[in-house]
C-alpha cells in the first residue's frame, strides 16, 4: 500500500493561506488603484509637454519654410507672397480656399501651362516632400493676418 499525503485543506479551512490570499488581493487593489489615479496626472503632465513639442516643431517647419520660400518662390510670388510673375498667394482668399494637402500637390507636382514648375525631387525638382510640407507652414503661417485679395490669382507682372 503507497501512502498518499494528506488532503488539502480547503481555502475557507487555512488560515495562512486565506492571509496569504487577502496580502494578494489587497495588492492587486491598491496597484490598481494606482494606475487608475496615475492616469490623469499623466495627461496633465504631458498635455502641455505634447502641445509645447508641437508649437516647437511648426516653428522649425515656418522657419525652414521661409529660408526655401526667399531661395525658391520669392522670385515669382514676391518677398512676402504679394505675388509678382505668379499669383498672390499672401490672400485671404486663397489660403481659406486651399488645404495644405491641395498646396502641397500643387508645389510638388507644379501647374501644367504656367511657369509654376514641379520642384518635388520625386519629379525632378530640388525639393523633397519634407522641404515642400515647411514651406506650406510657412504659407499657411500668413492666413491669420492675410489681407483680402481678391485678384489673387492674376499675376501683377504678366
Amino acid at each position: 500500500m503507497s501512502a498518499h499525503p494528506p488532503p488539502r485543506p480547503a481555502i475557507h479551512e487555512d488560515p495562512t493561506l486565506q492571509r496569504s490570499l487577502l496580502r494578494w488581493q489587497v495588492a492587486g487593489v491598491v496597484v490598481f488603484a494606482l494606475l487608475v489615479a496615475s492616469f490623469p496626472l499623466y495627461k496633465a503632465v504631458e498635455g502641455p509637454r505634447r502641445d509645447h513639442a508641437l508649437k516647437a516643431r511648426e516653428t522649425a517647419l515656418v522657419t525652414t519654410g521661409h529660408r526655401l520660400w526667399a531661395l525658391d518662390c520669392s522670385s515669382c510670388h514676391g518677398d512676402n507672397g504679394q505675388g509678382g510673375v505668379g499669383p498672390a498667394l499672401r490672400s485671404k482668399q486663397f489660403l481659406t480656399g486651399i488645404e495644405d494637402e491641395q498646396m502641397h500637390r500643387i508645389v510638388a507636382a507644379g501647374v501644367t501651362g504656367t511657369a509654376m514648375p514641379s520642384w518635388w525631387d520625386e519629379f525632378g525638382g530640388p525639393l523633397t516632400d519634407d522641404q515642400i510640407a515647411a514651406v506650406v507652414a510657412y504659407v499657411r503661417s500668413w492666413q491669420r493676418n492675410a489681407p483680402s485679395v481678391p485678384s489673387w490669382r492674376n499675376p501683377q507682372g504678366g
